[in-house]
C-alpha cells in the first residue's frame, strides 16, 4: 500500500480508529498517517505469512511504505549478507574477509540472531536510549535474560528480541498410560522425565511398543540430531548458577550476587580450552546417545533418509519429542502442521487410531515440559586427571553444588543462539526510514503472540493474569496445553534474582565455524556414522550399535577420536581470529559479562597455572606481555617454562639459532622429497580406483539387467477397477490382492502365459495422496477396458494386471520402499503395454494445472518411458488424457530421451538431507538399458535385422549423446548448514566404455569368460546364461527374455532384432499356478 501526501488526514478520527486500532492493541493510533511518504526496507531470513499482513496494516495506518525481502539463502546465508550490508562492526572482525566500516546499505532493518551481532555490533543502532523512552510499550526486562542477553553487546542492546529459541520436550500423555505397567516394571515413574538419565531410560523403555495401534513397534522420543538439542543435555551438566551464592538471614541460598562464578558450556574463560575433555561433557554425550538410539534415528538413518523429527512425529510412532517451541506447539495441537495423524480404513472410513483415543474425557495427549535438568553435575573447583579443559570432576547434586536444583535435580535451560530479534542499520539508514522500522517494531511488541511472525516473544506479563491465556483459548488451544505452556514458560523466564539459571549460546566470532565442526564430529563421524566408517551405529541392526555396554573398548577408542578432532579443529578456527586464542578468551569472557583482565593479567595467571595453556596462547610472543617483567615478578614460573629464558647468553643463543637451522634446512629438504613422492603415489592410486570405479560401474549396470532389489507386485485389474480410486500398497497386501513375482525369470514366464502387465506412469496432484481428484484413477480403468478390447479380450480383464506407484511400491516402510524404488527402472522395462495417465486437473496443494506438459517435464517420468522404450520400443506404448487413449508420436518420444533435463523434487529442495540427486540413481539401469540395445545392434547388424525402433533409439542417441547422458551436472547441495555449488560426474565416460566393453565382445575377444560379452551359441546369438552383459538378441517388444536361454527353448517370441521360439523359451510349465 502506498499512500502519497494528502491522502492521509491525521485528523480524520474514524478512519485513524479504523486502520490503526488493530488486535487490541491502540499503538498505532497516536502513528496514525505519523511516515506519510516514507519507505523503509527489511531484510529477513526466515519467511512467515503473517509477515504481509502485519506489515499492510502498519502501512495503511501510517503511511509509510516498509518493504519485506527473504534472503534466497536463508538463514545459512544470513550472517554473510549482514556483514556484507551493514559493514563489520569492530576490528575483531577485520581479519575475516571484510575490512572495518559500512557495508552496502541496502537494507534499514534487519532480522537477526544473538551469534551474528558481534560480527556487525557496532554498525548496528544503538537500541538502548529508544528502549528507555518507549519503556512501558516495549517491556524490555519482561522479556527472558537469555534473549536480553544475547542482543546486547559493550552493555548496549542492538536488537529487540522478537521470538525465543528455547529446548523444551513434549510427551505423549496417551502414550504413557498406555504403557503404564512397562514403566512400573522398570521403576521409571509415569510423568515427565525431571533428569536427562530419565529421559534416556524412559526412552528406551517406551522403544519398541506399538504406540499407535498398528502393531508394528514404534520408538522412544524423537528428535532431529542438531548440536543446540546436544548442548541442551550438557547445560544442566555445566552450569549450576551463574552468580555468586550467599545464604541471606532467612537461611535461603541466594544466587545473585555481583560476582560471575564463568560457568559456561563452551570454552574455559581463563585458557579458552575447549570444555570437552571432562566426564560431564562424556556422560552428557552418553545420555544424549541413549535417547538418539532409542529414537527415530535408528530407523531412518538405517534406511539413508535424515534422520527429522518433523517427518518422525507425524506417523504417531514418537512417545515424545524434543524441540524448539514453535515447531513444538505445531507437534502437540490437534490441527498442528506435524500433529501425529489417525490411521483411517479406507473401505469403511472408520478411525482406526488417533492420538488421545485412550484417554479418559478432559486429558489431553500432546504435553509440553521443560528441558530434564540433571542430578550429576560438573564440580568445577576439584581436580582431575587430564589438561586443560579437563577440570573438575562429576559429582552429585548437594545444596552447595547445585544451589538451584529442584527435589535434587539441576534446571538450566539452554536458548540456542537467543532466538531472532529486530534490528536497525545504524550506519547508511536515513533517520525518517529508522523511526519507521522502530515505530513498526514496537507496535509489533504490543499484539498477542498469536498475531506475531515465528513463534512470538513471550513477556512475563502474557504469563500472568488470564488476559493472554484467553487469547490462545480463542484461537483454538486446548487448555492443558496453555497450562503447560505457561508452566514452561515461568520456569525459563526467571532471573538470577528469582533462582533462573538461563544458559546462553556461544555468542561470538567464530559460532558458525565452531558448530559445524561440532555437528559434523559428533553426528556424521561419531553418533550415526557407520561402524564400518568408523562411527557407532550399525546401519544393518542399529540395535546393535557400539556402546560403553557392548564394546567399550570400541566406544573408547572411538570417543577419545571425536574429542581429539574437536580440540584440533577447534583451535585451527580459533588461529583464524584477530588476536588467536587470547583475542578469542577476550571476546567470550566479554560475551559473559566477567571482569576485564588484559592479555598481561591473564598470561601471567596461566605461567603460575597452567603451563600448557600459556604455551597454546603463545603468551611469551605477545606484544602485551613482556617476559623480562615476569622473570621480575615469576622468575620460577618463567624458567620452568623455558630455562635460561631469564639470563640468555647471546653468542650461545646465536650458535645454537645457527645449529637449528641447518638441520631444520636439511629436514625441509628431505621433507619436500618425501612429500613429492608420496604425492605421486596417491595419484596413481586415485587414477586405479577411477578405472576400478568405472568398470565396477559397467559390471553394475549389466547385472541390473538380470537382478531385482524388490519383488514385482501387481494389482489384478479386475481388483483395480473395482475400487473407487487408488488404494495403499500395505492396504491391498492385507487383503492379499496383490501377485508377487520374484525374479525377472518368472517375470518372463508369467508374460509368456499370455499375461498382460499394464504400467501406470503419473505424477501425484498432491504431496499426501496421488490422485485426489480421481480423474487419473478414471483415465487408468478406462484404459484398461480399451486395452482389453484392442488385444483380443473384449473387454474382459482377467489376463491384465497393473503395476501403478502407490499400489505396487511399500509406503509405510522407507527401508523396502528404497528398494522398490531402486527397481523401477526394472518394472518399467519388464511391462508389456506402458501406459501415460495425463489427464488435466489441478495440483490439490500447489493450485497449479497437471497435464501432459508437466508430466513430461518430470525426470522420474521421463526415466520410466525411456527405461521401457530402450528394451521394448516404443509400439506398446500410449497416453491417456481426457481425450482417450492414444498411441505416442516420435516426437514425444525425442523428448522423453532427454532424461536427466527432466525437473526432480529433489533439486528443487536443493538435496537438504539427501546424500545424492536421484539423477545419480538412475545411470546404472540406463547404462545396462543402452548396453543391451547397442549390442542388439552390433549382433544383427550385418544381417541387417535391426528393427526400426533400435536403428531411431540408436540414431538419436549418437546425435545428441552429450545431452541425453550428461558426462556431468551442476548440483546444489547444502553441508554444514552452508549451501554448495558443485560439479557432479554423472555418465562420464561409461558410454564409451560400454561400447568398447560390447564391440570386443562381439569380436569375441571376451573369451567365454561371461564378462566381456559371453559365449557364442551356434546360431551365432550370444548365450544369456553366460552372458553378464545383457541379451541384446532378446531385445523384447513386450516384455525382456531375463536370464533364459532362447538357443536351448521352443517358444517363439517376437523381438525387435529378429525372433526367438516361445516353446524353446525354457520356461517352468507351472509357473504360471505357482505366481
Amino acid at each position: 500500500i502506498v499512500i502519497k501526501k494528502g491522502q492521509c488526514d491525521p485528523t480524520d478520527s474514524a478512519r485513524c480508529d479504523e486502520l490503526c486500532n488493530k488486535h487490541g492493541s491502540s499503538y498505532l493510533r497516536d502513528e496514525c498517517c505519523a511516515h506519510v511518504g516514507k519507505s523503509a526496507s527489511l531484510l529477513a531470513f526466515e519467511e512467515d505469512s503473517k509477515w504481509v499482513p502485519r506489515i499492510a496494516e502498519f502501512n495503511a495506518c501510517t503511511g509509510a511504505s516498509v518493504r519485506l525481502e527473504y534472503l534466497e539463502e536463508g538463514e545459512d546465508g544470513m550472517a554473510e549478507a549482514l556483514l556484507r550490508d551493514v559493514g563489520s562492526g569492530s576490528a575483531a572482525t577485520a581479519d575475516d574477509g571484510v575490512g572495518g566500516g559500512g557495508g552496502e546499505g541496502i537494507f534499514d532493518a534487519y532480522i537477526v540472531q544473538g551469534p551474528w551481532i558481534p560480527n556487525v555490533a557496532e554498525g548496528l543502532a544503538n537500541l538502548s536510549p529508544l528502549i528507555k523512552e518507549d519503556g512501558d510499550v516495549v517491556d524490555f526486562l519482561g522479556i527472558n535474560p537469555a534473549s536480553r542477553s544475547a542482543v546486547q553487546f559493550n552493555g548496549t542492546v542492538r536488537a529487540l528480541p522478537l521470538d525465543t529459541d528455547y529446548i523444551a520436550i513434549g510427551w505423549r500423555q496417551d502414550v504413557f498410560e498406555m504403557h503404564a505397567d512397562v514403566l512400573e516394571s522398570k521403576g521409571i515413574p509415569n510423568r515427565p522425565p525431571k533428569t536427562i538419565a530419565e529421559l534416556a531410560e524412559v526412552s528406551e523403555a517406551l522403544n519398541g511398543l506399538d504406540h499407535n495401534g498398528d502393531g508394528q513397534p514404534d520408538w522412544g522420543f524423537c528428535l532431529t540430531p542438531q548440536v543446540n538439542y546436544f548442548y541442551a543435555f550438557v547445560a544442566p551438566v555445566f552450569q549450576t548458577h551463574l552468580r555468586e551464592c550467599r545464604v541471606n538471614m532467612n537461611g535461603v541460598t541466594e544466587c545473585a550476587g555481583p560476582g560471575y562464578t564463568g560457568q559456561n558450556l563452551f570454552f574455559d574463560t581463563d585458557s579458552f580450552a575447549p570444555l570437552i575433555r571432562n566426564d560431564g561433557f562424556k556422560y552428557a554425550f552418553d545420555m544424549y546417545r541413549r535417547v538418539i538410539m532409542s529414537s527415530n534415528c535408528q530407523e531412518q538413518t538405517a534406511a539413508g533418509v535424515k534422520c527429522d523429527r518433523k517427518t518422525a512425529f507425524p506417523t504417531g510412532r514418537c512417545a515424545g519429542v524434543i524441540s524448539m517451541p514453535g515447531t513444538l506447539t505445531n507437534m502437540l495441537r490437534e490441527d498442528g502442521k506435524y500433529a501425529p495423524r489417525p490411521r483411517i480404513d479406507e473401505s469403511t472410513n472408520e478411525t482406526l487410531w488417533r492420538p488421545g483415543m485412550n484417554l479418559e474425557e478432559g486429558k489431553y495427549w500432546g504435553r509440553r515440559a521443560p528441558m530434564p535438568g540433571s542430578e550429576r553435575v560438573m564440580a568445577w573447583d576439584k581436580e582431575s586427571a587430564g589438561g586443560s579443559g579437563s577440570g573438575g570432576t562429576l559429582e552429585y547434586c548437594d545444596e552447595e553444588r547445585c544451589p538451584l536444583a529442584v527435589d535434587g535435580a539441576n534446571r538450566a535451560p539452554f536458548f540456542a543462539e537467543g532466538g531472532e530479534a529486530y534490528a536497525l542499520n545504524g550506519r547508511q539508514s536515513k533517520p525518517a526510514a529508522r523511526n519507521v522500522m522502530w515505530a513498526l517494531f514496537t507496535w509489533l511488541s504490543t499484539l498477542p503472540v498469536t498475531e506475531l511472525p515465528l513463534s512470538g516473544q513471550y513477556r512475563k506479563s502474557h504469563i500472568q493474569g488470564d488476559e493472554h491465556r484467553n487469547e490462545l483459548l480463542e484461537s483454538g488451544w486446548p487448555g492443558q496445553m496453555i497450562d503447560d505452556l505457561f508452566e514452561v514458560l515461568g520456569e525459563y523466564f526467571k532471573d538470577v534474582d528469582e533462582g533462573g539459571n538461563a544458559v546462553q549460546d556461544l555468542l561470538m566470532v567464530g559460532f558458525d565455524e565452531y558448530m559445524d565442526i561440532l555437528n559434523e564430529e559428533i553426528h556424521k563421524k561419531l553418533l550415526l556414522a557407520s561402524t564400518a566408517d568408523g562411527g557407532l551405529f550399525d546401519l544393518s541392526d542399529p540395535a546393535s550399535s557400539i556402546s560403553p555396554a557392548s564394546d567399550p573398548e570400541a566406544f573408547e577408542e572411538r570417543y577419545e577420536r571425536f574429542v581429539s578432532a574437536l580440540e584440533e579443529r577447534y583451535e585451527g578456527v580459533t588461529a583464524t581470529k584477530s588476536g588467536g586464542a587470547i583475542g578469542q578468551l577476550q571476546r567470550w569472557r566479554q560475551s559473559l559479562n566477567l571482569p576485564w583482565r588484559t592479555n598481561m593479567e591473564i598470561c601471567t595467571h596461566l605461567l603460575r597455572t597452567d603451563l600448557d595453556s600459556f604455551r597454546r596462547l603463545d603468551c611469551a610472543t605477545n606484544e602485551d606481555v613482556d617476559i623480562r617483567t615476569l622473570c621480575a615478578t615469576d622468575n620460577a614460573a618463567v624458567e620452568a617454562y623455558q630455562g635460561g629464558a631469564c639470563g640468555v647468553d647471546d653468542s650461545k643463543a646465536m650458535i645454537a639459532i645457527i645449529t637449528v637451522s641447518s638441520i631444520l634446512g636439511a629436514a625441509i629438504i628431505g621433507f619436500l622429497c618425501w612429500f613429492l613422492y608420496n604425492r605421486w603415489k596417491k595419484f596413481r592410486r586415485i587414477q586405479n580406483a577411477h578405472e576400478q570405479l568405472m568398470e565396477d560401474t559397467i559390471e553394475e549396470a549389466q547385472r541390473s539387467l538380470t537382478n531385482l532389489d524388490y519383488p514385482l507386485h501387481l494389482v489384478r485389474a479386475n481388483d483395480f477397477v473395482n475400487e473407487t480410486n487408488f488404494v495403499q500398497h500395505e492396504t491391498l497386501r492385507n487383503r492379499h490382492k496383490l501377485v508377487v513375482i520374484d525374479s525377472l525369470q518368472d517375470v518372463d514366464a508369467f508374460i509368456a502365459a499370455g499375461n498382460l502387465v499394464v504400467f501406470f506412469s503419473h505424477q501425484w496432484t498432491s504431496f499426501k495422496a496421488p490422485d485426489p481428484s480421481g480423474k487419473q484413477f478414471a483415465a487408468m480403468c478406462k484404459a484398461l477396458r480399451h486395452i482389453s478390447e484392442k488385444n483380443g479380450h473384449d473387454g474382459n480383464l482377467d489376463k491384465l494386471y497393473v503395476w501403478v506407484d502407490f499400489s505396487c511400491i511399500p509406503q509405510a516402510n522407507p527401508s523396502t520402499q528404497t528398494l522398490a524404488i531402486r527397481s523401477l527402472a526394472t518394472y518399467a522395462s519388464s511391462a508389456s503395454i506402458f501406459v501415460i495417465v495425463a489427464p488435466s486437473c489441478g495440483h490439490a496443494d500447489l493450485d497449479v494445472p497437471c497435464d501432459v506438459d508437466t508430466y513430461q517435464r518430470r525426470m522420474w517420468c521421463r526415466a520410466e518411458q525411456v527405461c521401457h522404450s530402450l528394451r521394448n520400443g516404443t509400439d506398446k506404448m500410449h497416453l491417456a488424457t481426457d481425450d482417450g487413449l492414444v498411441p505416442i508420436d516420435a516426437e514425444w518420444f525425442h523428448s522423453a530421451l532427454h532424461v536427466f533435463d527432466g525437473e526432480l523434487t529433489c533439486c528443487r529442495l536443493e538435496h537438504r538431507g539427501m546424500a545424492a540427486c536421484d539423477r545419480q540413481s538412475l545411470v546404472i539401469p540406463i547404462l545396462g538399458l543402452y548396453g543391451e540395445l547397442y549390442r542388439a545392434s552390433v549382433q544383427e547388424t550385418e544381417d541387417e535385422n535391426v528393427s526400426a525402433a533400435v536403428s531411431e533409439f540408436l540414431d538419436q542417441i549418437d546425435k545428441k549423446q552429450e545431452a541425453i547422458f550428461p558426462r556431468q551436472f551442476e548440483r546444489v547441495s547444502w553441508r554444514k548448514d552452508k549451501k554448495v555449488r558443485e560439479t557432479v560426474l554423472l555418465f562420464g565416460d561409461l558410454i564409451e566404455r560400454m561400447k568398447h566393453r560390447v564391440d570386443q565382445g562381439e569380436k569375441g575377444e571376451g573369451g567365454g569368460d561371461g564378462k566381456d560379452g559371453g559365449n557364442k551359441s551356434s546360431n551365432g546369438t550370444a548365450s544369456t546364461g553366460a552372458s553378464q552383459m545383457g541379451r541384446g538378441s532378446d531385445f523384447l517388444r513386450h516384455g525382456v527374455m531375463h536370464g533364459a536361454n532362447p538357443a536351448l527353448s521352443d517358444v517363439k517370441v517376437e523381438t525387435a532384432v529378429g525372433s526367438v521360439d516361445k516353446d524353446k523359451a525354457g520356461f517352468k510349465d507351472d509357473i504360471y499356478n505357482k505366481v
